[in-house]
């Protein structure tokens, strides 16, 4: 006998529904107007009681969902709307991408391919990212969850460029050590990616970083190339960095490209979030020079261009080798002529995921909301941002400069005359955690030179000139509250 029932899973009163999804939707608009006042705070006893992994073996309904979300979850976010939250690169989140969240979530769309209308926005945001990045007509894109699976997409590419589609059958297991390139300081997702493509972290050749903007040393890696093709290693590919996590550093691509095309190396370019030093004003513009005459770019819509997460993505400037990476077209996946199977491209060919969502559409409400030249404005101001709070660092005798602020980030440090480095490296990390608590701004640490400093990046368009002001501030407070005890 079947227990079966015709009740679908859809509000049984859908009048109720919308007045609770409109009650959800005015705290999430609250949310958003009042991103000054809300930094971030820890989770209460209440939301943790609320948030326990129990079973939920009965369901409690949309209504009282909609009051769980808004009182539980809603108040405990990361805090990086906040104009003053610089920890990390976290990205601020627009009025627009709610917005857009809405839609896409009631049209729920598979962009893994097929002919339907979020593909389009898929292929118009890929377009508009390669003419702003200067790629070729020819060349291939994919929106991703982040630079770390745009890395992984773009080595893969640059693997079968260099060894042959045969990889994917043979593996690795045949083929001489191949190596890639990068500074010192370049992400970790790099290494990840190798690992990943079974190359292993010793695939990765860290090369030393040189003058003023942190780049690497070329005169080094033309010594290991030669050094490395001795051995009888097969480097495949540089990787170039355009805004380092720790400082903002940036190599010089145009100078890295003259030496692969020298070599014929593939050249990768991490340009997470600081490769949109390319729409600001110069000087910031010029450390972006070059990103055309990449192989691949792998960068970030979720940080610098302030994006809801999660969107990164991928440029291939050889399309052919993208494609030949990754599809793999079973007698179920089968193209048609006209119809819902109809459509070329589809992106599961050119990435490792089949169902995709439609991360599309908040960065083409983004752009089309905002436009190119505001958006730019707003990255010139964070880059103005970091130099003013340099300039208050270097002007305060309590405090040291890290590294010369060349982008959008500034790490300096509380540094007491008469005062153990050790200490003072304990001390700046109480700092981070005490201001973190108090809610006044958010800073993470990082180590350079062996020492720990406090680290602001600013990637978040609500931040004024007078937050940059408020956190020097605070942290003075807090350093000299900490210190005296």
């Amino acid at each position: 006998m079947s227990n079966s029932t015709d009740e679908s899973l859809d509000p049984g009163d859908f009048d109720a529904f919308r007045s609770d999804a409109h009650a959800l939707l005015d705290a999430c608009l609250d949310h958003l107007k009042a991103a000054r006042e809300r930094p971030w705070q820890p989770v209460d006893a209440a939301a943790l009681a609320a948030l326990a992994p129990g079973m939920p073996e009965t369901g409690i309904g949309e209504s009282q969902l909609a009051r769980e979300l808004v009182e539980h979850v809603l108040p405990f976010a990361t805090g990086n709307t906040h104009p003053r939250f610089f920890g990390w690169v976290h990205g601020t989140g627009l009025a627009a991408g709610l917005l857009a969240d809405m839609a896409a979530s009631a049209m729920n769309s598979n962009c893994g391919g097929r002919d339907h209308g979020a593909i389009y926005v898929e292929r118009a945001v890929v377009e508009w990212a390669r003419r702003i990045f200067g790629f070729p007509e020819n060349a291939s894109g994919l929106l991703t969850s982040g630079t770390s699976q745009s890395t992984v997409i773009a080595l893969a590419a640059a693997r079968v460029h260099t060894i042959g589609r045969e990889i994917r059958a043979n593996g690795l297991r045949d083929a001489p050590d191949h190596f890639a390139y990068c500074a010192a300081g370049a992400h970790s997702a790099n290494q990840k990616a190798l690992e990943l493509l079974g190359h292993g972290a010793q695939a990765l050749r860290r090369i030393p970083t040189t003058g003023p903007s942190g780049g690497m040393d070329l005169a080094r890696l033309k010594e290991l190339l030669a050094t490395d093709r001795a051995a009888g290693k097969r480097p495949f590919c540089v990787i170039a960095t355009v805004g380092s996590v720790d400082t903002g550093a940036c190599d010089d691509v145009e100078a890295i490209a003259d030496l692969c095309a020298r070599e014929g190396l593939w050249l990768h370019v991490d340009g997470a979030f600081g490769c949109w030093a390319r729409i600001a004003d110069r000087p910031w513009q010029d450390l972006a020079r070059g990103l055309e005459r990449a192989d691949s770019l792998a960068f970030d819509f979720h940080k610098w261009m302030y994006v809801q997460y999660d969107c990164g993505a991928v440029l291939i400037r050889h399309g052919d080798a993208h494609r030949a990476a990754f599809a793999m077209r079973p007698h179920y996946l089968e193209g048609q002529d006209e119809g819902l199977g109809g459509g070329d491209p589809w992106y599961c060919d050119y990435g490792i995921e089949l169902s995709r969502g439609f991360r599309a559409l908040k960065v083409w409400s983004c752009l089309r909301a905002y436009g190119l030249d505001r958006l730019a404005r707003k990255i010139s101001d964070n880059c103005r941002q970091a130099a003013r709070m340099a300039r208050l660092v270097e002007a305060a005798d309590e405090f040291e400069l890290g590294a010369p602020v060349v982008l959008n980030v500034c790490c300096f440090r509380y540094a007491p005359k008469g005062v153990d480095p050790q200490d003072q490296d304990a001390l700046n990390r109480q700092v981070a955690a005490r201001l973190q608590l108090d809610g006044k701004v958010v800073l993470s640490t990082t180590r350079l030179n062996e020492r720990t400093f406090l680290r602001a990046a600013i990637v978040n368009h609500r931040t004024r000139d007078e937050d940059i002001d408020i956190a020097i501030a605070a942290v003075r407070e807090a350093s000299t509250g900490l210190g005296r005890r």
